[in-house]
């Protein structure tokens, strides 16, 4: 199956500010609220670490609707920049974006401290622009060391808890992508789960071998309980994953033979007249515009 496109140009795009125009008013006294500060002082001491998001050019003036980062481009202008790096939307849709936007996730906000790291920006500067303790960043910039590359993977579009690498890395690659994947399955990212997965693991997928402590309130029972569903849902998801684009393939298929159906008129009075509720069904599922993925 093909992939979706993509909602935004994955590079940013340097554009002068005088070209971005705002899609809504920002509320009074924004200039003296703590984002707004906390932002100015993160600009001035690391630069611009999230891009705006504008959508595409107008053809007649060249300017870009802004779709999010309102406050970001009022403290652009306060501190005197002319331009700045912006995400630009590849869809004409652009009234629907303010609703739908996503933050940075996880492993792109920690490529982007791990760069201004490399660059010369010291951990505490960060900590002091961001207003996070140090500890934070140390663990935001060393988030993936020890996790396998599949597993990156998995996890690039998420958003977690920075001390969910330090679980991971206590597994075996294996390991890693076997939990990562139940975490996805079960759309629970957060650190308490990765922990009971830890706690779930066989010493032989562990990096030392030594099973981690037990879990407060979790008898050995209920630890044997939980690694046997674990393993029945991960071997689920193998099979679904087997067999899901064919099954899309079938139902698209058997929706558009109903479509064809339904449409002769012939057809379509004999069901009303004979079998109504069959009839009703066949609509429903030509009507379904979920099947194929669009």
């Amino acid at each position: 199956m093909s992939k979706p496109p993509l909602g935004f140009i994955p590079d940013p795009l340097m554009l002068p500010l005088e070209r971005i125009l705002p899609s809504r008013k920002l509320p009074e006294g924004v200039l003296n609220s703590r984002k707004f500060h906390q932002i100015v002082a993160s600009i001035e001491a690391v630069g611009l670490i999230e891009p705006l998001s504008v959508g595409k050019a107008d053809k007649a003036s060249g300017q870009h609707v802004l779709l999010d980062g309102h406050v970001r481009v009022l403290a652009l202008q306060q501190l005197g920049f002319v331009d700045a790096p912006c995400f630009i939307a590849t869809d004409d849709e652009s009234y629907t974006y303010n609703s739908r936007i996503n933050r940075i996730s996880s492993i792109q906000e920690h490529q982007m401290l791990r760069r201004a790291v490399e660059r010369g920006v010291t951990p505490e500067r960060l900590a002091k622009a961001l207003n996070v303790d140090v500890s934070q960043i140390h663990k935001k910039v060393s988030l993936l060391e020890g996790i396998c590359p599949e597993a990156v993977e998995m996890l690039k579009d998420q958003h977690f808890s920075a001390n969910l690498g330090a679980v991971l890395r206590k597994m075996k690659p294996t390991r890693q992508v076997e939990c990562v994947e139940l975490m996805l399955t079960a759309n629970n990212m957060t650190v308490a789960y990765a922990e009971a997965l830890l706690a779930a693991t066989p010493p032989a997928l562990l990096v030392s071998e030594k099973r981690p402590r037990k879990l407060s309130g979790v008898t050995a029972e209920q630890m044997v309980k939980m690694e046997r569903e674990m393993g029945n849902i991960q071997n689920q998801l193998k099979l679904v994953e087997k067999s899901y684009g064919q099954d899309v393939l079938l139902l698209v298929l058997a929706r558009g033979y109903l479509g064809k159906l339904v449409g002769n008129k012939a057809v379509l009075r004999y069901l009303s007249q004979r079998q109504p509720d069959v009839l009703t069904e066949f609509e429903n599922i030509v009507q379904t515009v979920a099947l194929d993925g669009k």
